[in-house]
């Protein structure tokens, strides 16, 4: 076994092999040390952490992981005597298989020539053909110009791929419906293969439609045995990029698995293979033919899910055989079956854009049969430069139904949360629940057809999602006014400028709704959404468990909550749903994530119409597309091509030319929904509705806010159900007693006359000795006399509050105690209100006579 391991790759591959390696170390007792080989973005991730040694090659920018020169450089310097590669990057480049044996390192790996001959998609075409796999129409060859691509084009027919030979991850693949296409297209996917691969060489084959993809893992010993380990199922994919993938397929026959398994071992066996590969198959169900994809000459992501189920160990098998170790024995035997999804930083609702950042929140899922395969810890970044894989989370049952119950769970139990970015966890969850995944029948391309079709589109929990953007919107500006009160009153004329119910204008998924928030207790909100001319109110309880959990209670409903927010976006995960919530700008168009920008197709006084594109990104690789989220004219670009944005920065001003609904529709996912917002109980007992109204009482008596819709409401609504409490025998006199001593004692802080109490010959009011109080926060400071310190401790007990040093609890109640002195008309009418009420009853008990 080798010494000194280096891995010629980042995040998650990283830890992989780190894991193994740490693995076997402890089994057979010899020390294996690990090299981890990072660029800039990455100096502090949790692959660098965790590896013996580190070994910086450079900027991310300069693509050192394709540069040969410079991996040739990190090989020498850490002594490494073998060079691991994982998947991407090199994984599949013979050069580099070369160069390692140039310096005396081994490459865990097949050799250079077996890698050229099946590795590339187009040599490896040729040699199923020879050994008798079938094999879809295709050209039979790189078309290396676009005129060639044409004519292998007109003979092969429409629809097509135009794949690059190098290519992998889905990426350097696109499809084609046509010869306008076609010309389009191939540049494009060239350079995009030139950069991601270091190959821009294309070929041509037929697009075959409403095919299964299954693959099969292969190791091999490169002395003369290859073991079929399982066929995977690798169907439900987005634009070619995996999300869901199984083992085994569970639409094939036993017979078929074996037919397959036989085919894969042969190819391996033809050129000498050694290491892992996977070699993929289209299946079509209904006709019951196999077509040969390719081979990856690698480990691929998706592995864990074979050694699963068959309880085989893949990376350390590539270190056996690439140490000099023979397969004996037989194959390992397939049991139950296996699960995986891939957690990307991608956003579904901007057409799955990269979303990188910043980990703020990152819980996996534990538990039976589940397994999760991350490179990322919570404090880490997710760069731009590379991937967004996050983890994949696996879940292995007895079955197929035990499995995908479980990987349901998990998911479900998944929390992370990305500064400025988003993930596709709900997207997944709600995968996991459509009919198609779960009876087996989608096909390759069914995620693209539903997504154009309006499914697969997350609208539960929107008006939720909507309630509790709008809550944080309203609370980061009470921040503000609460400052506002606390800096003015320090230069001793406090004020505030609070007023509640401002409008607020957030954007979910192209459509713009009008809310309004009121709050109306320590932790109870009163919320209007404004659709239309219909406004929808909800009672809303919001329970922070810390600065991104909690749980929010929607007129009676409960859900949890997750929240994240990144300058004028929210996003919020709605029992596991998420939704990205904006604040409207007025038209700005905002980068998703850092990215480059490569092209602004626009100039400033240009009309584009709706879903129209309006600037081009590149991030992680991959091109990304701004488009128009309603018909508008450009009135300021603010970047230009080659420049580097951050998240969020400011690109464009759009100017909308219309306010048609069906006009600002960018496609399926900015059309209006109805807003799933729960109803209000009915036949809820008086006595309870009475309680309630108290508590919103106690609320405005508190300096909380009036409802923005109707003022009169909360008094008006409390004063019926106390008389249907009453008539029922639940006379609230106690409950109506406590409301009156909280204005009682916010009076006291409240006397504009003096007192006169101390004897020192200084007579000041009360008002006169909270403003003071109010210019530091601090008692002795201030230098208030005990009489006032007791009247304000009583009053700040009303908001829970016990302790006189500075806190954020301390100031929000000072600055609710200086909204009800504004308000203290108001206050004096509900109580007036009230003892009124008692006036035209029976007198109470002997227990309430004297208080």
């Amino acid at each position: 076994m080798f010494n000194r391991v280096a891995i010629v790759n980042r995040g998650e591959a990283a830890m992989r092999l780190i894991h193994a390696v740490r693995e076997l170390a402890a089994e057979t007792d010899v020390p294996i040390e690990t090299v981890a080989l990072y660029t800039d973005v990455d100096r502090t991730a949790t692959f660098v952490r965790e590896a013996d040694i580190a070994y910086e090659l450079g900027p991310a920018s300069a693509r050192p992981y394709l540069n040969l020169a410079t991996l040739e450089r990190a090989l020498i310097e850490t002594g490494a005597d073998a060079a691991w590669v994982g998947w991407g990057f090199v994984a599949e480049d013979p050069a580099f298989a070369e160069l390692c044996e140039k310096i005396g390192v081994t490459f865990v790996g097949p050799s250079a020539e077996a890698m050229r001959q099946l590795g590339d998609k187009i040599g490896a075409k040729l040699i199923a053909e020879e050994v008798g796999v079938p094999v879809a129409p295709w050209s039979r060859g790189a078309v290396e110009t676009l005129d060639a691509a044409r004519a292998a084009a007109a003979e092969i027919g429409y629809p097509l791929m135009l794949k690059a030979t190098a290519g992998g991850g889905g990426r350097g693949i696109r499809v084609i419906t046509n010869e306008a296409e076609l010309a389009d297209a191939y540049e494009r996917t060239s350079q995009e293969a030139a950069r991601a691969f270091g190959s821009g060489i294309v070929f041509l084959e037929r697009l075959v439609t409403g095919a299964r993809h299954v693959e099969v893992q292969v190791i091999a010993d490169g002395q003369g045995t290859a073991w079929a380990l399982g066929v995977r199922d690798c169907s439900v994919q987005r634009r070619n990029q995996k999300v869901i993938e199984e083992s085994a397929s569970p639409v094939l026959s036993p017979a078929q698995a074996a037919e397959l398994k036989a085919s894969a071992e042969r190819l391996a066996v033809a050129v000498g293979y050694r290491g892992a590969a996977t070699v993929e198959f289209l299946y079509h169900p209904g006709d019951r033919v196999f077509a040969f994809l390719e081979v990856n000459t690698r480990l691929q992501v998706e592995h864990p899910i074979t050694e699963l189920t068959t309880g085989f160990d893949l990376v350390k098998a590539q270190l056996h055989v690439a140490s000099g170790g023979r397969l004996d024995g037989e194959p390992p035997a397939e049991r139950g079956h296996a699960i995986e999804a891939r957690l990307n930083a991608e956003d579904p609702d901007r057409d799955f854009a990269p979303s990188p950042g910043r980990i703020v929140r990152l819980d996996l899922p534990t538990g039976p049969g589940i397994r999760v395969d991350t490179g990322v810890s919570e404090g880490d970044t997710i760069p731009a430069d590379f991937d967004s894989m996050i983890a994949k989370i696996i879940a292995y049952g007895r079955d197929r139904h035990e499995a995908l119950g479980k990987l349901r769970r998990a998911m479900a139990n998944t929390t992370v949360i990305i500064e400025g970015g988003a993930t596709n966890k709900s997207f997944v969850l709600d995968l996991l629940d459509q009919p198609e995944v779960i009876d087996a029948s989608a096909d390759t391309g069914w995620i693209d057809r539903v997504r154009g079709e309006g499914r697969l589109v997350a609208h539960q929990h929107s008006a939720v999602a909507l309630a509790a953007a709008a809550i944080e919107a309203y609370e980061e500006e009470e921040r503000v006014e609460r400052q506002r009160l606390l800096s003015t009153a320090s230069g001793g004329r406090p004020q505030v400028q609070h007023t509640s119910g401002r409008p607020l204008d957030l954007r979910l998924r192209g459509v713009t709704y009008r809310m309004r928030v009121a709050q109306v207790g320590a932790h109870r909100f009163r919320v209007g959404i404004e659709a239309g001319y219909a406004v929808r109110a909800a009672d809303v309880e919001l329970d922070r468990f810390d600065r991104h959990t909690g749980q929010i209670v929607v007129n009676g409903s409960r859900y949890r909550l997750l929240t994240g927010t990144h300058g004028p976006t929210h996003l919020v995960e709605v029992d596991g749903v998420a939704h990205r919530v904006s604040r409207d700008e007025g038209g700005v168009v905002r980068s998703p994530m850092p990215a480059l920008v490569v092209a602004t197709p626009l100039k400033a006084g240009d009309e584009v119409a709706a879903g129209a594109p309006v600037l081009v990104l590149e991030a992680m690789k991959m091109e990304t597309v701004l488009r128009a989220p309603f018909r508008a004219r450009l009135k300021e670009c603010t970047v230009s091509v080659g420049s580097q944005v951050e998240a969020g920065a400011p690109l464009l001003r759009l100017e909308p030319l219309t306010d048609s609904a069906a006009e600002t529709a960018s496609g399926p996912a900015a059309v209006p929904v109805e807003l799933d917002l729960p109803a209000v109980p009915e036949d809820v007992p008086a006595y309870r509705r009475s309680r309630r109204g108290q508590e919103d009482l106690r609320g405005l008596l508190l300096g909380f806010d009036l409802d923005p819709h109707d003022d009169r409401r909360v008094l008006d609504d409390y004063l019926t159900a106390r008389r249907a409490a009453t008539e029922d025998g639940h006379r609230p006199l106690a409950e109506e007693l406590d409301l009156v001593t909280v204005f009682a004692d916010l009076a006291e802080l409240s006397r504009n006359r003096p007192t006169g109490e101390d004897g020192d010959g200084h007579v000041s009011s009360a008002r006169e000795y909270f403003h003071t109080y109010l210019q530091s926060l601090d008692i002795e400071r201030a230098g208030l006399p005990g009489s006032f310190q007791a009247r304000l401790a009583k009053a700040l007990g009303h908001y829970g509050v016990t302790d006189l040093d500075r806190s954020p609890a301390l100031e929000a109640a000072v600055f609710r105690i200086f909204l009800a002195q504004q308000r203290a008309s108001a206050d004096a009418t509900v109580v007036a209100t009230l003892l009124r009420a008692w006036l035209r009853e029976p007198p109470p008990d002997d227990t309430l006579r004297e208080p």
